[in-house]
C-alpha cells in the first residue's frame, strides 16, 4: 500500500504534484524574477538567458536533492514511440576525496546522449554518434525512482530531429501564430494559442502468473493463439460495471502515484470487454499531454506488477472481443481564456466558432492521409473498421444542429455582423447555440463533441504526439488560408461570408454524422472520393506526398529529410513488429502446440488398442485420434507455410516492399496458422493444453 493510500481524499491537495516543480514550487524556490522569466518563455516561448538557466538549475538541483533525488536524466521520446533516458548523479569531486553535490545550467539546458543507435531512419550513419537533448521548459521536470527528470527534445549532431517532442512544439506554434491572425480579424485582443488535449487510455489487466505462461504476451504484448471462450462480452455486463477489488486497489494506487507527478487523472471505469478498463485525464496542454501520457502508460505497467497483474497497451491483446483505443480529446483556446470551440454565448462568439469550425472540417479533408497514418501501427490495424472502432476512412462528425447551420451558410442566405454586433443567418438572429449541439457518435474517427473534437482512431500504445503534430499543422495551415485571404478586407463580413460558402461547398464530402460502423458507408465514401487506407502499409507512405511535404516545410514542422526518415523508420518497425510475431508463433506452435497435438492423439491411439484388446466400442477414440492427426498435419504445413513467406518477405527488396510482403503475406500465413491452432484447442482436454486460454486470461483477476 503505498504512503497516501491511508490519507483519504482530503490529503490529495496537499500531495499533487509533490513531485513536479511545477508553478507552484518555483514560486517558492526561485527568486521572483527568476520565476517570472521562466513563466514568459513557458507561455511565450521566449528564451531564458543562460544566468537565469543556471539559477533555475540550482534551484531544481536543490529541490530535489531534498526529495531524495541522487541523480537526474534528460527524459526524451525517440522514434521507437517509448521514452529514453541515461542517469547521471549529481556528485562531483572535492579537493580533499569527498564530493559535492552540483548542476549547472549547461547540464539543465543540454545533454549528448549517444544517438548511433536510436532509429534514424538513414539520417546518419551508426559511427556518428552524437547527439543533443535540449531542456523544454514548458513541461516540468519530475521526480521519480530518486532521479530527477527532465523533458527533453532529441535531434542529431547536424540538427536533424530524431524525436517526437520536438516537431509537436513546432506545430503548437505554428497554430498559435495563424490562429492569433484569425482572432484578431473579429477583434480578439490574444496573443498566443494553445492546442490542449485530454487523452482516455484504455488497457487490459490480466493476472501475471498466466501471462508468464504465454510466449505471445511476453514477445509481442498480444496472443497470437487463442480459442475464445464461451462467455465473452455478448451481454454487455463488464462495461461500466462494478470493479474487482484487485483491480480498485490497482486503480487507487495508480491515481496517487499519477497525482504526485501533476498528472491530472480524473476518471476510470471497466471497458467493454472482460478485463479492460479505462482512465482519463483532465485537459492540458498539447506537449505537457503527450508526456503526461507516456508516463502514464509507464506507471500502469509498472504499478500493476506490484499487485500480481500485468497491463496490457496492445491494441489487440485478444481476438474476437474489443481492442484498445486512446481518444484524443483535442481543443484549442487563448491566453485570454476562450476556448475557440465552444460556440458561445453571444453572437460574436458564434460567428468566431463558424470560421474555426470550417477550418478544421477542410484540414481534416484536405490532409486525411495523414490524419490516418498519425494514428497507423501495426497493432492499431487491428482494431479500424473492425466495428469496435472507426473506419480507416477519416470524416468528421458535427451532429444535426451544426449541420443546419452549415446548410443555411451554404444555401447562399445571408451571413452578416450588422451594426449592433448581431450575428444573422438570412433573417433570423441566432443569439446563441446550444452548448451541448451534438451527440456522442461513437463510429466516427474525428467528432465534435460540444466543445472539442474528439480523434477517435488512435491506438492504446501510440505515442499521441505525432498525431498532435498533424492536426495542429492541418489547422495551422487552414487558418494561415483563411487569414492571407481576410487581412485588409473591404467589406469584412462579405468576404468572410463568401469564404465560408466556398469551403463549406469544397469540404462537406468529409462531413458524416451517420453509423460508421455500417459497411455501406465505405461505399458511399468511395463515391465521395475520400480516402481509404486500411492498413500502416498503405498510409505510411503519404507521408511524403508534394501537397503534405509542401504543407510541412511551409511551417518548419518537418523537412523533407525528416519525413522520409519517418516513414522509412515506421515501414522498418512495422515489418519487424510482424517478424517477431509470425517467428513467436512458429515458436509456440513448433515446441509447445505440435508436441501437445502428438501426445493426445497417441494416447487417444493407446487407448483405442486397449478397448479393442478387450473388445470394447473405441469408435470415439479412432475418430477423435482422425481428427486431432488431421489438424497437426495442418499446423505442420502451415508452419512451413509460414517459415517460406518469411524468407520471401526478407529478400523483397525496398522498404516498402519488405513491409508489403509482411501485410499480404506473412500476416496471411499467420491467419491460417492461427485458425488450425485454435480449433485444436477446442479439442486438446484442458489439462493438456500447454498455456493459458482466453478463459483463464479474461476472466481470472
Amino acid at each position: 500500500m503505498s504512503e497516501t493510500s491511508t490519507q483519504g481524499i482530503k490529503g490529495v491537495p496537499e500531495f499533487f504534484g509533490c513531485n513536479v516543480f511545477n508553478e507552484k514550487t518555483m514560486r517558492e524556490k526561485l527568486p521572483k524574477s527568476v520565476y517570472k522569466s521562466l513563466v514568459r518563455t513557458k507561455k511565450m516561448g521566449v528564451a531564458l538567458e543562460p544566468d537565469i538557466a543556471e539559477i533555475i538549475a540550482e534551484a531544481m538541483k536543490d529541490w530535489a536533492v531534498e526529495k531524495g533525488a541522487t541523480h537526474y536524466t534528460h527524459w526524451f521520446h525517440p522514434m521507437t514511440g517509448l521514452s529514453a533516458e541515461k542517469h547521471d548523479s549529481f556528485i562531483s569531486p572535492t579537493d580533499d576525496g569527498g564530493v559535492i553535490m552540483e548542476f549547472s545550467g549547461k547540464e539543465l539546458v543540454k545533454g549528448e546522449p549517444d544517438a548511433s543507435s536510436f532509429p534514424s531512419g538513414g539520417l546518419r550513419a551508426t559511427f556518428e554518434a552524437r547527439g543533443y537533448t535540449a531542456w523544454d521548459p514548458t513541461s516540468p521536470a519530475f521526480i521519480k525512482d530518486d532521479t530527477l527528470y527532465i523533458p527533453t527534445a532529441f535531434c542529431s549532431y547536424t540538427g536533424e530531429v530524431l524525436d517526437k517532442k520536438t516537431p509537436l512544439l513546432r506545430s503548437m506554434e505554428a497554430i498559435s501564430e495563424q490562429a492569433v491572425r484569425v482572432l484578431k480579424l473579429f477583434g480578439s485582443d490574444a496573443t498566443r494559442v494553445t492546442t490542449t488535449v485530454g487523452p482516455e487510455q484504455e488497457y487490459f489487466l490480466i493476472d501475471k502468473k498466466l501471462y508468464d505462461q504465454r510466449k505471445d504476451l511476453i514477445y509481442t504484448g498480444r496472443t497470437l493463439f487463442g480459442a475464445k471462450a464461451p462467455k465473452g462480452q455478448e451481454l454487455e455486463d463488464h462495461y461500466f460495471g462494478n470493479i474487482k477489488s484487485r483491480v480498485h486497489a490497482y486503480m487507487k494506487e495508480l491515481d496517487e502515484e499519477l497525482w504526485k507527478l501533476g498528472i491530472l487523472a480524473k476518471t476510470e471505469h471497466n471497458e467493454v470487454a472482460p478485463a479492460q478498463h479505462e482512465l482519463a485525464p483532465i485537459f492540458t496542454t498539447s506537449n505537457v499531454a503527450a508526456d503526461n501520457n507516456t508516463l502514464m502508460m509507464e506507471m500502469m505497467r509498472k504499478i500493476a506488477l506490484k499487485h500480481g497483474l500485468v497491463c496490457l497497451l496492445h491494441e489487440k491483446p485478444f481476438a474476437g472481443v474489443n481492442g484498445s483505443g486512446k481518444h484524443n480529446n483535442w481543443s484549442i483556446s487563448t491566453d485570454t481564456g476562450v476556448n475557440l470551440l465552444e460556440p458561445g454565448s453571444n453572437p460574436t462568439e458564434n460567428f468566431q466558432f463558424l470560421t474555426f469550425l470550417v477550418a478544421i472540417i477542410k484540414a481534416v479533408d484536405e490532409y486525411a492521409d495523414l490524419l490516418r497514418l498519425s494514428v497507423a501501427s501495426a497493432g492499431n490495424d487491428h482494431r479500424l473498421g473492425a466495428n469496435e472502432a472507426p473506419p480507416a476512412i477519416m470524416s468528421v462528425f458535427i451532429g444535426s444542429e451544426l449541420q443546419e447551420i452549415l446548410d443555411a451558410v451554404e444555401s447562399g442566405e445571408v451571413i452578416k455582423i450588422d451594426h449592433n454586433r448581431e450575428f444573422v443567418i438570412g433573417v433570423q438572429a441566432l443569439p446563441k447555440f446550444p452548448k451541448d449541439t451534438t451527440d456522442r457518435n461513437r463510429t466516427s474517427p474525428f467528432a465534435f463533441t460540444g466543445n472539442k473534437f474528439e480523434f477517435r482512431s488512435a491506438g492504446s500504445s501510440i505515442n499521441i504526439a505525432c498525431m498532435n503534430t498533424i492536426l495542429n499543422t492541418i489547422v495551422a495551415n487552414s487558418l494561415k488560408e483563411f487569414a492571407d485571404r481576410l487581412e485588409g478586407s473591404g467589406d469584412f463580413s462579405a468576404d468572410l461570408n463568401a469564404l465560408l460558402v466556398e469551403n463549406i461547398k469544397a469540404h462537406k464530402r468529409v462531413i458524416f454524422n451517420g453509423n460508421g460502423y455500417d459497411a455501406s458507408w465505405v461505399e458511399e465514401a468511395a463515391k465521395r472520393g475520400l480516402p481509404n487506407l486500411v492498413s500502416t502499409v498503405d498510409a505510411l507512405p503519404h507521408y511524403t506526398d508534394e501537397k503534405n511535404l509542401a504543407m510541412f516545410e511551409k511551417f518548419k514542422v518537418y523537412t523533407k529529410t525528416e519525413l522520409e526518415s519517418r516513414t522509412e523508420i515506421l515501414l522498418e518497425n512495422y515489418a519487424k513488429i510482424i517478424n517477431i510475431e509470425a517467428l513467436t508463433m512458429l515458436d509456440m506452435a513448433k515446441k509447445e502446440i505440435l508436441p501437445t497435438a502428438v501426445e493426445y492423439s497417441g494416447d487417444l491411439v493407446s487407448i483405442a488398442v486397449n478397448k479393442a484388446s478387450v473388445g470394447v466400442d473405441a469408435s470415439l477414440e479412432k475418430k477423435t485420434a482422425e481428427k486431432v492427426t488431421g489438424l497437426a498435419n495442418a499446423i505442420s504445413g502451415a508452419i512451413d507455410d509460414l517459415d517460406a513467406q518469411l524468407i520471401a518477405a526478407g529478400g523483397a527488396g525496398d522498404t516498402l516492399a519488405v513491409a508489403k510482403a509482411y501485410r499480404n503475406d506473412v500476416f496471411s500465413a499467420m491467419q491460417s496458422l492461427r485458425a488450425v491452432c485454435d480449433e485444436l484447442e477446442t479439442i486438446v482436454p484442458e489439462k493438456l493444453w500447454p498455456f493459458p486460454t482466453y478463459g483463464d486470461l479474461l476472466f481470472r483477476v
